[in-house]
Parts: structure tokens; sequence; C-alpha cells
């Protein structure tokens, strides 16, 4: 599986230490969302802490939308940088291929499995299932 950038520095952490601290910074990376825009409808439910996500400038026919750009935001500093990974990869795919694309073995793949817990993962399953279904 092809990792981008931040999968990628992940992937190569030799330490706690250095995942933190790589997770940490893709998240401080991460464009900002408008206030605006974290409303109930944005809101992913199922999240130990509070996350929105919302797909902005997709264009929809009755038969094909255009990519658009998804943009997200948490208070969580750990969930902030797995948003990054997960938008990084997200926002290069047409929909027809993010709607079938694996992001757990994504995620795996770039070791964030193995340092969240069990609550923190079922929200990211259901900030997954949101950029799948959008």
């Amino acid at each position: 599986m092809q990792l981008l950038p931040i999968a990628e520095r992940l992937s190569n952490a030799k330490s706690w230490d250095e995942f933190t601290r790589t997770l940490m910074l893709a998240g401080k990376q991460l464009p900002a969302m408008p206030e605006h825009l974290q409303s109930d409808a944005t809101s992913v439910e199922g999240c130990e802490s509070p996350v929105w996500l919302v797909l902005l400038n997709a264009e929809c026919s009755k038969d094909e939308c255009s990519k658009g750009e998804f943009v997200a935001y948490s208070p969580s500093k750990v969930i902030r940088g797995v948003l990054a990974v997960l938008l990084e990869k997200a926002n290069r795919l047409e929909r027809r291929e993010r709607v079938n694309f694996d992001f757990g073995a994504y995620l795996h793949e770039c070791q964030l499995q193995r340092y969240m817990s069990e609550s923190r993962g079922n929200g990211i399953k259901s900030v997954i299932r949101r950029l799948q279904a959008l």
C-alpha cells in the first residue's frame, strides 16, 4: 500500500516519542475548519472527543460527484493528527475510490492502530464511515 508523506513518517518512527511528535505536528498542519462549519450537521457521532467533518466544493450531477475537499477539526491533538492522516489520503481519492478504500488497513500500515485506545479506535471508525458516505 502506498503511504502518503504523513503516514510514511509515522510508519518510519523509531520510538513512541518520535511517533507522538510526528502525529502532533501533523495535527498542527491540518487546515483550519471555520467555526461556522462546526455544527450538529457536521459532527461525527461516536467519537470520544468532538469531531466535525465536512466535504467542501463537491459538485454532484445525477451520476457523479467531483472530488471536493474534506476539512475536519477536533480539539484533541491526537485526533487532529489522525484526521490529518485520513484527510491527506481521502482528499486524493475520487469518490468511488474513497467509498471502497480500506482506511483501517491504511492506518494499520502507518502504525496508528497500535497507539489508539479502543474508544478512540471506535471513534475513528465513525470518521471513516462518514468519509466514505460523503
